[in-house]
């Protein structure tokens, strides 16, 4: 590769890696407006899978026309950015990439660490009768029901969480490993000695734990800690290794992440947002109101670990096109 073909090289991979990455946030949002708002798609304007085209309003056409403008102008503000910076390199995006990444996973930690303690704290005091006592009648009857409990208390924990994440650099995954073997502990503590068991303890164990398994697999991907079997890959040259790398974020990982947010969120009844839009709840009426928060579990793992592939693109792309400073994430160096 020349030096003349390098910058180009660069610039094509740097705009499409924010082009891939803001789809992700776009495809997001357009689902908070469909759902949430109505605001009609753009499946309504070109019909759904090969269905018959929507009919709509002179209004909805202005939304949605509203909201693929602003894709555009998005997009076009992010590729006029990499032009206006042509000096950055892939490395630097790739870490730029794997901080936001970081950042998704640090605020589901913190969001999931708090729901559990506060939603636990208050299936025990209905359980034990002592939630109408503490907050009233009124406050009590409310905290009974799944949307309000999880509009009113889950949703501004989550908005804290992401504030805290901001601010703290730490993901804490051993701390949530050792909250799980806590928790655990303590059914078995209360069952075998005290003969006390209650489905809201066992609900905390499998919400930090399906948690710890999701939200750490960005992490882990950073870090190398994936099991892989490299009975080929490990003799492979540097560069090789990039270009296996490279391949396998394009053909599988990114499609893997892509898979499960289009065919989990593709309409009100698909199996990520039909729990959490009618905030689904396990059958246990004395568990945690969790289950619907369970089902986004799917939805931040595909976010970050979209951003962390496009991260270990950019960074094994520039190995291949040999830009000084690059190194490999893990496996590609030698």
């Amino acid at each position: 590769m020349t030096i003349n073909s390098v910058p180009k090289s660069r610039r094509f991979w740097r705009s499409a890696a924010a082009v891939m990455a803001v789809a992700v946030l776009l495809f997001l949002f357009s689902r908070y407006l469909m759902f949430w708002l109505e605001v009609p798609g753009v499946d309504a304007l070109i019909g759904h899978f090969g269905e018959e085209q929507a009919t709509l309003e002179t209004s909805q056409l202005l939304q949605t026309a509203g909201f693929i403008v602003f894709c555009i102008v998005v997009c076009g503000y992010l590729l006029r950015k990499v032009k206006s910076t042509p000096d950055v390199t892939l490395q630097k995006d790739s870490e730029k990439y794997a901080r936001w990444a970081a950042y998704i996973v640090r605020a589901a930690f913190w969001s999931i660490f708090l729901v559990g303690i506060v939603d636990g704290v208050i299936s025990f005091l209905r359980i034990e009768n002592l939630l109408t006592p503490m907050v009233g009648e009124t406050m009590s009857q409310n905290l009974d029901q799944a949307r309000w409990r999880g509009t009113f208390v889950h949703y501004p924990i989550i908005a804290l969480s992401m504030v805290i994440a901001w601010f703290s650099r730490s993901l804490g995954f051993i701390w949530l490993a050792f909250l799980v073997v806590i928790a655990e502990f303590g059914i078995v503590l209360s069952s075998f000695i005290f003969s006390y068991e209650q489905a809201f303890m066992g609900d905390l164990v499998r919400f930090w734990y399906a948690g710890l398994f999701l939200f750490a697999s960005a992490y882990t991907l950073v870090e190398g800690g994936h099991v892989r079997v490299d009975v080929l890959y490990a003799g492979l040259h540097r560069r090789t290794k990039a270009w296996v790398n490279t391949i396998g974020c394009l053909l599988l990982g990114l499609p893997l992440c892509w898979t499960i947010l289009t065919l989990g969120m593709d309409t009100k009844q698909s199996s990520l947002i039909s729990p959490i839009y009618n905030f689904e709840m396990s059958q246990s009426g004395y568990g945690m109101y969790v289950k619907y928060l369970m089902a986004s579990f799917l939805v931040v793992f595909a976010a970050s670990m979209a951003f962390q592939f496009i991260s270990y693109l950019l960074n094994n792309i520039a190995i291949i096109t040999n830009e000084p400073g690059s190194e490999a994430l893990e496996g590609g160096e030698e």
